[in-house]
């Protein structure tokens, strides 16, 4: 018996949209959980997030901390994942300790669970790390910096410009490589600020932003105006503590170093901003995180860390235009076709 026309058409439509949700439900999904989605750092790790996941074809979904420390914001989205049944998630936690209940949760109802760029704390509370070398990131800028000043090294007066007080793991990682690099012994190695070494002016937190950079610099250099060396956590605090020194004339005296490998960083380093930078790639970090879940809802197999370490490592360049003999480094120019942001 023919069917008319109306009829004919709902029912192919009603087959169509069944076969649709058919092919949607199986689709792995992806959560991809990042400290903010203002940073530049996280918005390429977000593209690269998303041209993996079409290219894998997985369903991403991204959730963001409100600002940087929002652990409560990424307990919510993991919880959001949870009920929808992800696969996978990959996280840069706003709050390396408070985040691992909520992927306790996560684990164990089956979820993968990677950090991206910052370790859990303890690291073993995801199945995996797909980050850059931190502490050799700071150990490579502290190794130039002290290599730069030569014998004025011993005299130098050091500011540092941390991220904020949770000291997450990256943030100590590239402080006290930094440290190491420069020839200083860090004291616990877990901790920020417990060195006793008299070159150090002290530590402030930028909240990894060009304003916080600023304040924190102008509270260093109201403890000892004759700074001559700032660490930085990050490009956009290394910006704001260059105009808080160019406010006061100081410029063009003090060393400035940092890490990331954004655009703007680099071409802070071409215009003599930033001395030095170490970059890292976050758009490979998410990428390989979003192939490895893939690869987990494929056959179950988890990822496993390079070679020597605890983490997958995603890898980290030396970027300056003032290179040192022995010390392997690439230019701006170079890096500017690396670069993110």
């Amino acid at each position: 018996m023919r069917l008319p026309f109306g009829l004919c058409a709902a029912s192919a439509l009603v087959f169509a949209l069944s076969v649709q949700g058919v092919r949607a439900a199986d689709r792995p999904i992806v959560g991809l959980i990042t400290k903010t989605n203002t940073n530049p750092f996280f918005v390429k790790m977000k593209a690269g997030a998303e041209e993996a996941a079409k290219a894998n074809g997985v369903e991403l979904r991204s959730f963001a901390g409100k600002i940087d420390g929002d652990n409560d914001g990424q307990v919510a989205a993991v919880e959001n994942l949870i009920a929808s049944g992800a696969k996978g998630i990959l996280i840069t936690p706003n709050d390396s300790r408070a985040i691992v209940p909520a992927i306790e949760k996560a684990r164990a109802a089956g979820i993968l669970v990677i950090a991206l760029d910052t370790p859990l704390d303890p690291p073993t509370a995801a199945d995996a790390t797909f980050a850059t070398d931190n502490f050799l990131a700071g150990e490579l800028i502290g190794q130039w910096a002290a290599k730069t000043l030569g014998a004025k090294a011993a005299s130098a007066k050091i500011a540092m410009l941390d991220l904020n007080v949770n000291q997450i793991s990256v943030d100590v990682a590239r402080d006290q490589g930094f440290l190491k690099g420069f020839g200083i012994d860090v004291g616990n190695p877990a901790k920020i600020g417990d060195e006793k070494d008299a070159r150090i002016v002290g530590h402030d937190v930028t909240l990894g932003s060009e304003e916080g950079g600023r304040k924190a610099m102008e509270n260093l250099l109201q403890k000892d105006p004759g700074v001559s060396v700032v660490y930085t956590i990050n490009e956009p605090a290394a910006a704001g503590a260059y105009e808080a020194l160019r406010s006061v004339g100081r410029e063009k005296g003090v060393l400035i170093i940092s890490v990331d490998g954004g655009c703007p960083g680099v071409r802070n380093v071409k215009d003599g901003v930033i001395g030095a930078t170490s970059m890292q790639f976050p758009l490979l970090m998410a990428a390989k995180g979003v192939e490895a879940v893939k690869k987990y809802a494929t056959d179950g197999a988890k990822p496993q860390a390079s070679p020597g370490l605890g983490f997958v490592n995603t890898g980290v360049e030396l970027v300056t235009d003032k290179p040192i003999e022995g010390l392997p480094s690439i230019d701006s120019a170079a890096a500017l076709k690396k670069c993110w942001g």
